[in-house]
């Protein structure tokens, strides 16, 4: 039997993590790296991506950035490319890119709309192909993590683009894990709870925060890094028979009713 320290390790591995720019994702990465990955940074915002870098180096981990677009087919090929190019290979995606909006629904903009759905989830849509096509053709036994959401299992009120984005996802995922399972190409989706971060700070309202703990038996926000040791889990050995699933790091908020 392999030891806890297999189960977990990604010695070996090179992980493109989509949104390893952000809060939630850069928690992630870091993660990845300290388990032995070479981590691929894939965001915009080259200012964010150096803090990180400069975090995950420090700490003896391994990792580049490459800006991308990630609703963009041919950046996200281009980008693939020079990930074999300069690791010489990919084992593992994870797509977290995401942002949010609480705009009242008949006010919603076809524009916000439009940005909302390409970033949430026309960006995994095209990565998995993307780098699906890439571990099929290759006979890779990758694990794809897709970044769900609360609203991917029920809707959310006030949030109505990014809960149908959400959906979406979480549909894709489970699709994507009975299509490629026969392959060794696993497919989960990493669904965090409610975690402070960038996309929805504008949302949390001191009411809307008010309703959160009230629904939340452990009563308090999630940390970021309460979200790794769940995506080493689906990224590793230790998830080798795991496909198709949705991790819930919640603090219990999906169990409750009323």
């Amino acid at each position: 039997m392999s030891s806890i320290f297999e189960l977990f390790s990604l010695q070996g591995k090179t992980a493109v993590v989509i949104g390893g720019t952000g809060e939630l994702c850069g928690a992630v990465a870091e993660g990845f790296a300290s388990a032995g990955a070479e981590v691929v940074l894939v965001g915009r915002d080259q200012s964010k991506a150096d803090k990180r870098l400069e975090t995950i180096q420090a700490a003896g981990g391994q990792a580049y950035f490459v800006s991308a677009d990630a609703s963009r087919k041919a950046d996200l090929q281009i980008l693939l490319d020079q990930v074999l190019e300069r690791s010489g290979g990919c084992d593992i995606l994870v797509n977290g890119a995401g942002v949010n909006s609480a705009t009242p629904f008949l006010d919603i903009a076809e524009d916000e709309y439009d940005r909302i759905m390409n970033i949430n989830t026309k960006a995994v849509f095209l990565a998995c192909q993307v780098f699906g096509k890439h571990f099929v053709e290759q006979k890779i036994a990758a694990s794809i993590i897709n970044l769900g959401s609360m609203s991917g299992l029920l809707p959310l009120s006030r949030v109505f683009t990014y809960s149908m984005s959400k959906g979406a996802v979480h549909n894709l995922s489970k699709n994507l894990a009975r299509e490629w399972a026969p392959l060794g190409i696993r497919v989960n989706t990493l669904v965090p709870g409610f975690f402070p971060a960038e996309q929805n700070k504008k949302v949390l309202t001191p009411d809307r925060v008010a309703k959160i703990m009230g629904h939340t038996p452990m009563n308090r926000f999630g940390e970021a890094k309460e979200l790794v040791a769940a995506a080493l889990m689906l990224a590793g050995a230790g998830g080798s028979f795991v496909t198709g699933h949705e991790m819930v790091v919640d603090g219990g908020y999906s169990s409750m009713t009323i």
